[in-house]
């Protein structure tokens, strides 16, 4: 069975997308789409921008969902996926690839969803951190050890990879316990934000709000979605679990672990980069994984 993923911020580069914009025209009509629901011309910040202009939040976030859809919607032939999952913001992309949300409401809410995190960045310094080499129970033990900051487990990537957010002091100081329990190495983050945990609740309410004004259909295949790792068809859970997101923990591992459990065998990763084929790899080497890029 074949499993489609769906990458999240940080596998974006400059001149994502433009081969296939070039070359196929269902590609480049759906790019052009973007640019006219946008209001402004994403295509050129993709195509020629400078990396900082593809760091910002509300570059980055639309920038990776065009490309993934684009792979999913027309490209990829015939695509006819067993099961569909994405990575943080790739969770949009997997929605639209099995028909939950159309490709315009799908931007929509990506553009809003990159604004309100913006936001809710610039209202407190926040950051993340990565931790390598402890277990994730012992990573969410230490977590609970820092009592006067905030700081959660953010993404379970894969086995001995734990990313965290936090307070800049509380990040600081986890790391340090961190490293004391036996980790390998505790690697600071360059993010605008603590993605992923209570920092992020008044980009939750405005994204539940916006959520809430969208119209989601049937899927043809169930979802894994982040915050619970586990199949879903049931619309009106996946609006709860979309909304749950921004300030819940992203369970990729678990995911990654459910979704074989359930029978997949192939992982296809469709978007920019090879990471998430990376961290199926590391979850379960004996899965075939492909990407399209």
């Amino acid at each position: 069975m074949k499993a489609y993923m769906f990458p999240g911020q940080g596998a974006q580069f400059v001149g994502m997308g433009k081969n296939w914009y070039d070359q196929n025209p269902k590609v480049k009509a759906l790019f052009e789409q973007a640019n006219e629901i946008l209001g402004f011309r994403i295509t050129d910040l993709m195509f020629s921008g400078t990396d900082e202009d593809l760091k910002q939040t509300k570059v980055t976030q639309p920038a990776i969902f065009l490309h993934s859809v684009a792979l999913a919607l027309c490209v990829v032939e015939p695509f006819a996926p067993d099961m569909v999952a994405g990575h943080s913001l790739g969770e949009f992309s997997a929605l639209v690839a099995n028909r939950c949300l159309s490709f315009e409401d799908g931007l929509r809410l990506v553009s809003q969803r990159a604004q309100a995190m913006q936001k809710a960045c610039d209202l407190a310094p926040s950051t993340m951190a990565v931790v390598l080499g402890l277990s994730n129970d012992k990573v969410v033990e230490v977590c609970k050890e820092v009592k006067d900051e905030v700081v959660v487990p953010a993404n379970f990537n894969c086995p001995g990879q734990v990313a965290l957010s936090g307070s800049i002091a509380g990040i600081e100081k986890v790391a340090e316990l961190m490293k004391a329990a036996g980790a390998k190495r505790v690697l600071p983050l360059k993010v605008s934000g603590a993605f992923h945990s209570p920092f992020m609740e008044p980009a939750r309410l405005e994204l539940a709000e916006a959520v809430d004004k969208t119209e989601f259909h049937a899927p043809i295949c169930p979802i894994y979605q982040n915050c619970t790792a586990a199949a879903t068809t049931d619309v009106a859970q996946i609006r709860e679990n979309l909304k749950a997101q921004l300030t819940a923990p992203v369970k990729w591992t678990q995911s990654v672990e459910a979704m074989v459990a359930d029978g997949a065998d192939t992982f296809v990763e469709l978007g920019p980069g090879t990471v998430l084929q990376g961290l199926v790899h590391k979850i379960n080497p004996d899965v075939q994984t492909e990407g399209v890029s």
